[in-house]
């Protein structure tokens, strides 16, 4: 008789283990000439080395596909344990990676699937289109992927918070505090991805990094993607020392739309400014979105038809972008 213990590494326990240990409780009686006892996330084995063997490359294929897809149940521990390939999941073919309740999360336009082709060729990549085109979404999906592929070591989200000047000292609590507010759409992307659990985990061990503009200076960002979301609302100095901050092994991913630019009118978005500048170096790609990759609530496609169809009738520009163009013009 022998004993080994087995690491469970990178995964959620609750949905390995199941509710109420139903899944342990499950490979146990599979195992029936095994003695199995889960400790955290450490399993002690003790039997036939044999039979072990085989335990070991099963658990290794349950713990692969948890990893995968954030789920695991009963059919699957079976038909692994049979030496089977589980069924396959919908949409796996296009999946970019899945949710925690299983669902493949894919490109849904082709200007997203432009984006994640965009993604795989170049290091550095501009998302610019209007509210809910998925262009934020579709970038924590690729940033979740390549963290699982342990391609990267971390993810890192920043965010303009231009409302509180950059400076962030008047708000209540540490850093993560500060800025918990204006990351809240990283968040919620996050946590269709990651179980509550790993993604508490994550943050606790830097693994995923919040890391405000006010506080990137200085910074080398390896073996990483980095996400700036809201890029419209950077100023040129921001957005040139965000670029910056890339190091070896690194994809940078910066999301914009240009008509909800929040600047002072007289200051120009960082975002557009790189646009112009940075639109022909290689390895560098733009993305355009438009209203057909929308892919929030119907009314949103038509509340942005709405407004360009009023500016363009009133002649009145409504934003920003506009109201700079204007003043160029003139």
């Amino acid at each position: 008789m022998i004993e080994k213990h087995i690491v469970l590494e990178d995964i959620d326990l609750v949905t390995f283990y199941g509710v109420q240990n139903v899944h342990l409780q499950m490979i146990k009686a599979l195992y029936p000439k095994l003695r199995i006892v889960a400790r955290g996330n450490i399993i002690k084995v003790m039997g036939d080395e044999e039979e072990m063997c085989a335990f070991e490359e099963n658990v290794a294929k349950m713990q692969e596909h948890c990893t995968k897809y954030n789920s695991l149940n009963e059919e699957t521990i079976l038909q692994i344990v049979k030496g089977e390939i589980p069924g396959c999941h919908a949409g796996e073919g296009n999946a970019i990676c899945y949710s925690v309740t299983g669902k493949a999360i894919a490109a849904r336009s082709e200007n997203q699937k432009t984006l994640v082709d965009a993604y795989n060729m170049n290091d550095m990549l501009f998302a610019i289109g209007p509210a809910g085109s998925g262009k934020t979404y579709v970038s924590i999906a690729l940033a979740v992927r390549a963290l699982k592929n342990k391609e990267i070591r971390k993810i890192i989200l920043s965010r303009p918070a231009v409302e509180a000047g950059e400076k962030l000292g008047f708000l209540p609590g540490d850093m993560k505090e500060k800025i918990d507010p204006y990351l809240q759409p990283l968040y919620d992307a996050l946590q269709d991805m990651i179980p509550v659990q790993k993604l508490t985990e994550y943050m606790e061990q830097n693994v995923i990094q919040i890391a405000p503009l006010a506080f990137m200076r200085g910074r080398t960002l390896n073996d990483a993607v980095v996400i700036l979301d809201e890029a419209q609302n950077t100023t040129t100095q921001q957005i040139k020392m965000f670029l910056t901050r890339m190091g070896q092994n690194t994809k940078m991913i910066i999301t914009g739309d240009l008509t909800q630019i929040d600047l002072p009118r007289n200051v120009k978005s960082g975002l557009k400014e790189a646009k112009e500048v940075l639109g022909s170096v290689k390895g560098i790609a733009f993305v355009e979105m438009d209203e057909k990759d929308i892919v929030r609530h119907k009314l949103v496609t038509r509340i942005v038809n709405a407004y360009h169809k009023y500016e363009s009738e009133k002649k009145y520009p409504l934003f920003n972008e506009d109201r700079q163009q204007a003043t160029d013009n003139q």
